[in-house]
């Protein structure tokens, strides 16, 4: 699952407007956050088998601190309470842990039974990356409703907010095209790096883009 998560982070505007667009990206993929920082580090392994899945070359061998449902559940604890801490939103809190977890459900569906339940626990995935059709009518549904339910419940508040929304979306949806049609990275060390940018890259356009647009309700 990729343009999913996104697709939750753009939802959950409508259930918390005074979040930011850029923090609830964070939390919905704070597990791909957390994992190419760990394949760095040596501390996650995945290979690279073209014809592993119709959807990816990629063999998720070991990823238990940013996958597994057990920390997710903590890393979706931290990461409420220190949201909380530094804005007394309760809802927003909630909503942020939740997203943290939602991760390890998507990628359930998605992935092979590679998804730990914990840290060397029991693993699981019901394959859909198995279809390449499936899993794009699938995200691509989810995608729409989720930047639909974002553009009803925002409203630029000058050019920056229309057309920044405009480029995240294009720019999220090219890199969905480009990670489905490229062919297998050249390497484990170029599958970090280019994690490690494009999450920058996104962060900072969504932070942009949602400072420039207003909540039209009063969650």
């Amino acid at each position: 699952m990729f343009i999913g998560h996104f697709a939750l982070g753009f939802a959950a505007k409508k259930a918390t407007p005074r979040t930011s667009l850029a923090t609830l990206f964070v939390a919905a993929q704070l597990a791909d956050i957390l994992w190419p920082i760990l394949l760095a580090l040596g501390i996650e392994q995945v290979l690279i088998v073209p014809g592993k899945t119709a959807a990816t070359p990629l063999d998720f061998v070991s990823y238990p601190w940013s996958h597994s449902l057990l920390m997710l559940l903590v890393w979706g604890a931290l990461l409420g309470t220190v949201y909380f801490a530094f804005t007394k939103n309760s809802r927003g809190a909630w909503i942020i842990a939740a997203l943290v977890v939602s991760h390890w459900f998507l990628d359930w569906v998605t992935h092979l039974p590679d998804m730990p339940v914990w840290p060397g626990g029991p693993k699981y995935g019901l394959g859909m990356w198995k279809s390449l059709l499936l899993t794009q009518a699938v995200e691509l549904a989810m995608w729409v409703a989720g930047f639909a339910i974002y553009a009803r419940v925002t409203r630029a508040k000058d050019e920056q907010g229309k057309w920044g929304f405009r480029i995240l979306v294009l720019l999220l949806y090219v890199a969905y095209l480009a990670s489905s049609f490229s062919g297998p990275p050249p390497s484990v060390k170029a599958i970090w790096i280019t994690a490690m940018l494009g999450t920058l890259v996104t962060l900072i356009l969504a932070w942009w883009a949602d400072l420039h647009r207003e909540s039209v309700t009063t969650t």
